[in-house]
Formats: C-alpha cells, structure tokens, sequence
C-alpha cells in the first residue's frame, strides 16, 4: 500500500469517526473533521503532510509519485 492511498484511508476514517460520534456523542467532536479538512487543504498547497511523516515512521514505505 502506497503512503498516499495510506493517507486517504486514514483522512476518510477520521471523518467517518467524527461525524458517527458528533452525532451519538458530543457535537463538538465535528471539530475533527473540519480539523482533518483543514489539514488536508494545507498539505495539498504546501506538500507537507504530519500524517505522511507518521506512516513512514511506522514504517509505511512505497509511493505512487516518487
């Protein structure tokens, strides 16, 4: 499994998670997924992503783009 697709199934589980527990929960726990959003946007502008670091420290590796 490629880091990035590694990511998507992270970002997507995250927001699933989220949305499940601010509506059982607490609303408050939408602040997640506007939090994974957010991050999202920014690594698409800047390239760096705290999520890929985390992968490749778990020892993640391959990559469709490099």
């Amino acid at each position: 499994m490629t880091i990035e697709n590694a990511i998507r199934i992270l970002a997507g589980s995250l927001v699933l998670l989220s949305v499940t527990l601010g509506h059982f929960v607490d609303p408050r726990w939408l602040f997640l997924a506007g939090f994974v959003g957010i991050n999202l946007i920014q690594s698409a502008f800047t390239g760096f992503c705290p999520a890929e670091l985390i992968l490749k420290k778990l020892g993640l590796g391959g990559s469709c783009c490099h």
